[in-house]
């Protein structure tokens, strides 16, 4: 479904680089970073993440999700990071999985925000992932985020619309996302 070619592309070892950026697999040494960044309540109201998140959270996001998905070769969680610091975590999702491609998902820690940081990295995975011969790449952001928004157009992706109560909340309600795109020459 994601026209993807992987075919020498070993998703578990795969880093992506911008020009700030390193995008790498996690290790067992980013626990900390991803515990902390995760207790953010910015990240914390726009990522579906336990609440509270603990360091065990964080490990098995670390050691064990983010390495199923790779292993599995339907995605790339990776670590976001700046001069040599864990500033949040990105990655390419429903690889093969989806009919409108790939997805595009990241968070970044206080620390790393007001830096061009998530734009940077969606503008390069975008790359990647339409270079790799995905037909479109795209995100979603929930209607009421508009720097998550105003990310997606940085990074080059154009507004399609809004799904109507797509994104399941913790508390059981829903919520609209507006749903970006790229497409290979956009």
């Amino acid at each position: 479904m994601s026209g993807m070619d992987l075919s020498g592309i070993d998703l578990t070892t795969e880093v992506v680089r911008s020009e700030r950026l390193v995008l790498r697999p996690f290790t067992t040494d980013d626990v900390e970073a991803v515990f902390a960044g995760c207790q953010d309540p910015e990240v914390q109201r726009w990522i579906n993440i336990p609440v509270p998140y603990t360091r065990e959270h964080a490990h098995s996001y670390v050691a064990e999700e983010a390495p199923a998905e790779r292993l599995a070769g339907t995605g790339t969680d990776l670590a976001v990071e700046a001069d040599g610091v864990v500033v949040g975590s990105t990655g390419v999702h429903r690889i093969g999985q989806h009919p409108m491609g790939p997805e595009i998902g990241y968070w970044i820690a206080p620390a790393g925000r007001g830096k061009g940081y998530a734009a940077e990295l969606t503008h390069a995975l975008a790359e990647w992932a339409l270079g790799l011969g995905a037909h479109r790449v795209y995100l979603v952001a929930d209607v009421r985020n508009a720097g998550s928004q105003q990310v997606a157009r940085r990074a080059g992706f154009a507004q399609e619309g809004v799904l109507r109560s797509y994104l399941a909340y913790r508390d059981g309600s829903r919520g609209d996302a507006a749903l970006f795109s790229r497409l290979p020459g956009d």
